[in-house]
């Protein structure tokens, strides 16, 4: 079956240089952007209940852009003024750079894992393991994260400021795709909560990460085009070759 029409379970880019623009160009398939998880904040009041003073840390950790949002918007509900000094990790370079949009950019207190992965994070981290650690997550986080900073023995508390929840499809939305596009283990649970009928079928599943793809299996669907491999670091690029192959395919 030739891939026409292709599901991505990311909010829309907010510029039109998205690789995956180019693809609809040079292949003509039609992209669709609809996230199946959305995120909701954890007001003051309960996150309060987590017994977290802020300012006992003298270190934050993100793994998002979403949680420098979210923490940011909690300091502000609960009036806590974050000191100068304060020193942030972060999971990637372009989630430290965005934490511009709050602070004053200084190198000397912010840190990343230039791979993007966590335990080049943790190795971080590790360097500076007199800090007491704030590990901004989800309700529904991965895992992996306290596992690895358990091992190395870090100083830390973790702070749950907002949620993903399932974000439903209407009886008016058309589900007519080719291919699906996952990335999250939430994204994959919240189509088998909107169609637990789903049946597979010829449709192709993509998805990025080893969590979303053990989800996907979990879910008893086929993962067709698991990202990242040693030859494909990100979806875009490893769609751009899977269109490739499956229209050259389609042509035989």
């Amino acid at each position: 079956m030739k891939i026409k029409k292709i599901l991505v379970s990311q909010p829309k880019p907010e510029t039109g240089k998205s690789p995956y623009y180019e693809l609809v160009e040079k292949y003509g398939v039609k992209i669709d952007f609809r996230p199946f998880i959305k995120v909701d904040p954890i007001e003051a009041s309960e996150f309060r209940h987590q017994r977290i003073n802020i300012l006992d840390h003298t270190a934050i950790t993100f793994t998002s852009r979403t949680g420098i949002d979210h923490f940011f918007r909690l300091c502000k509900e609960l009036r806590v003024n974050v000191p100068e000094d304060m020193k942030y990790f972060c999971i990637s370079e372009s989630v430290a750079f965005y934490l511009q949009k709050y602070i004053q950019f200084r190198k000397r207190k912010v840190f990343y894992a230039a791979s993007g992965k966590l335990p080049d994070l943790i190795t971080v981290m590790c360097k500076h393991n007199a800090e007491f650690y704030l590990v901004v997550l989800s309700d529904n986080h991965n895992e992996e994260i306290i596992d690895l900073l358990k091992k190395n023995k870090l100083n830390f508390q973790v702070g749950l400021m907002y949620r993903t929840v399932s974000n439903d499809f209407t009886s008016e939305e058309e589900f007519n795709y080719d291919m699906l596009l996952f990335f999250s283990p939430q994204g994959v649970a919240s189509l088998m909560k909107n169609f637990p009928d789903f049946q597979q079928g010829e449709i192709q599943i993509g998805c990025f990460g080893n969590t979303t793809a053990q989800a996907v299996r979990d879910a008893g669907l086929r993962l067709d085009l698991p990202v990242p491999t040693p030859e494909f670091s990100s979806m875009a690029l490893a769609l751009d070759a899977f269109i490739k192959e499956n229209h050259k395919a389609a042509k035989k």
